[in-house]
């Protein structure tokens, strides 16, 4: 970190509200970077451009956070890529743009395959040793647990994590309903905060109100405990109220006809006015944030921040550009009343409004779930597809 920059709980501790953008790998795939599936970034490696170059775009709508991508990467890498190659260029990657201006850079470790196929404690704390090697050479300036769905790993990483002796931060992709073994979501905090998590929160899975209604619950388990942190949330960008405890990786639109149920930039002033009412001051996205919802979060709280992003300069709020439109029908949606009141159509008239979730039930140790380097096999997609 720079000398003089502000730390992630030096700016918490003051009150301030921080803003961070976690959707990148699925940012990434929608632009021929990331492959679905694996969500490996190894982008980040192969062509830093991309990377850079969206980076340099969530600076401009003033993202405070740049988190290094990852997902499922974890210390396994790929054929061609090992996890740590991956997790440097992404670093190197986050340091260059966060040291143009007052962001700062995260190292991140998610949950592993090695938990669900019943590895050992030892085992999977050595998964996550591995990445924070690398984030320690590379002096990250936080540590991120996070997407996790099981409060036990999620607390090994904070373990682990800790032995960095810099600040950490963990969040569940878990909604109201708990975890997948049925911790419920308050007490999920309270073992975080009592591993050592300094920030606790929820990211992906659900929708924006469903992840601030989970933190909600999280922050009232901690504060009746008689313990204190700070909370994050990073949503999705894509309604969810007809997901399960398992969120939107049972919607059968996921992963590639989701986009239907994305949010406008007015639905998460409304996210970022209610997240912030409830005591959240860590506010961000996961996937299916673009560049305009973070900024749409950023100018809800300008009065609270007392700045707005630079990328504000070509959005009037509340449509206020649209003043300068030609066709005077357009001009009149140039108010705030307008777009609040909006209810959009999907333009979709064969379409259901909501969708039936699976419900495999299955979870850490199931036959199904359990990790295995082969493709594949046709005997196996088999089983999938038929799977009543």
């Amino acid at each position: 970190m720079a000398p003089g920059k502000k730390g992630i709980l030096e700016r918490l501790n003051a009150g301030e509200v921080v803003i961070g953008d976690g959707g990148f790998v699925f940012a990434l795939e929608k632009r021929g970077y990331v492959k679905a599936g694996p969500w490996t970034p190894e982008a980040a490696h192969t062509h830093p451009e991309s990377g850079k170059k969206y980076t340099h775009t969530c600076r401009h709508i003033f993202t405070q956070v740049i988190p290094k991508p990852q997902m499922h990467m974890k210390a396994r890498g790929t054929h061609t890529h090992t996890g740590a190659q991956v997790n440097e260029a992404a670093c190197d990657l986050a340091r260059e743009v966060a040291n143009e201006g007052d962001a700062l850079v995260a190292g991140g470790v998610s949950q592993t395959p090695s938990y669900l196929s019943c590895k050992s404690e030892t085992e999977v704390k050595a998964i996550f040793k591995k990445q924070l090697d690398v984030f320690m050479k590379k002096n990250v300036d936080f540590m991120i647990a996070e997407y996790f769905e099981h409060v036990e790993e999620a607390e090994w990483a904070v373990q682990v994590l800790k032995a960095s002796g810099k600040p950490v931060a963990a969040n569940m992709c878990i909604g109201p309903e708990g975890d997948m073994h049925g911790v419920s979501t308050g007490e999920c905090a309270v073992r975080l905060v009592k591993a050592g998590a300094q920030i606790v929160g929820v990211n992906c899975h659900f929708d924006p109100m469903t992840c601030v209604k989970a933190v909600k619950m999280m922050k009232d388990a901690v504060e009746k405990a008689g313990l204190k942190a700070h909370y994050m949330v990073q949503p999705l960008a894509f309604h969810t109220p007809d997901c399960n405890c398992q969120g939107f990786i049972d919607l059968p639109e996921f992963p590639f006809g989701l986009e239907p149920r994305i949010l406008t930039r007015w639905d998460m002033h409304a996210y970022a006015r209610e997240a912030y009412n409830v005591g959240i001051r860590y506010i961000g996205g996961c996937c299916g944030f673009e560049p305009y919802h973070i900024r749409a979060v950023a100018e809800e709280l300008a009065t609270e921040r007392g700045i707005l992003p630079a990328a504000s300069e070509k959005h009037g709020m509340w449509g206020a550009g649209l003043e300068m439109h030609t066709k005077p029908w357009v001009r009149a949606r140039a108010r705030r009343d307008y777009w609040e009141q909006l209810k959009p159509a999907s333009g979709r008239p064969l379409c259901p409004s909501m969708s039936t979730p699976e419900g495999w039930g299955v979870t850490k140790g199931h036959a199904d779930l359990l990790q295995h380097k082969e493709a594949t096999s046709s005997q196996e997609m088999k089983h999938v597809v038929d799977h009543p």
